[in-house]
């Protein structure tokens, strides 16, 4: 999850992403996030009037449209698109970057579901969002190899699942052997 952008508003929405990858919702410091993003210190009150649970829901909705991008980008890259490889490449991105960051940041979206989604129907609302909009470029390859949409929207529904369950498992054990055991154990579900 690389890449900020370039204005002030983008980039505080940027490193409010990548502060809940490493600390959720509640350890998100606003103050901390303006700095990161090297952005004015009025900003939030001018760009964020709903203040912290706007910025939250704007940083979980870029993480989504980031995550479809990349969906996209693995499709173009492949020869041969299947199901598992979509897969093994969202695995494998995933993989590089734990290892290029030493495990300190994870998903966005399920930091912040973790964090406060019992608790804060808007962040609730965004995360939710997020997710659809990541797992909707799944479901639409899916399709686009030949599953009914049915079993497009099961499988991507799956595949995210194991991939948030194996990211929180890959953090815990400063490992990446969980996600490349799903990816290689759900190779067969996922092809067939």
């Amino acid at each position: 999850m690389r890449g900020g952008p370039g204005g002030p508003r983008e980039r505080i929405v940027y490193e409010a992403a990548q502060q809940l990858r490493r600390a959720g919702v509640t350890a998100t410091g606003l103050r901390h996030v303006v700095a990161a993003a090297e952005a004015p210190r009025g900003s939030l009150q001018h760009y964020f009037p709903g203040g912290k649970d706007q910025l939250v829901a704007e940083a979980l909705e870029w993480s989504g449209t980031w995550a479809a991008d990349r969906v996209r980008q693995h499709l173009e890259g492949m020869r041969r698109p299947s199901p598992s490889r979509l897969f093994t490449a969202m695995v494998d991105d995933w993989s590089a970057d734990l290892r290029a960051r030493d495990f300190e940041r994870g998903c966005p979206v399920a930091g912040a579901v973790v964090d406060c989604a019992d608790s804060n129907e808007a962040v609730r609302s965004a995360a939710a969002a997020a997710l659809d909009t990541w797992r909707e470029p799944v479901a639409e390859a899916l399709v686009g190899m030949g599953r009914t949409r049915r079993r497009a929207e099961t499988l991507s529904t799956l595949m995210l699942c194991a991939l948030e369950g194996a990211l929180v498992l890959a953090r815990a054990s400063r490992d990446t052997a969980p996600l490349h055991l799903v990816a290689r154990e759900l190779t067969p579900v996922l092809d067939a």
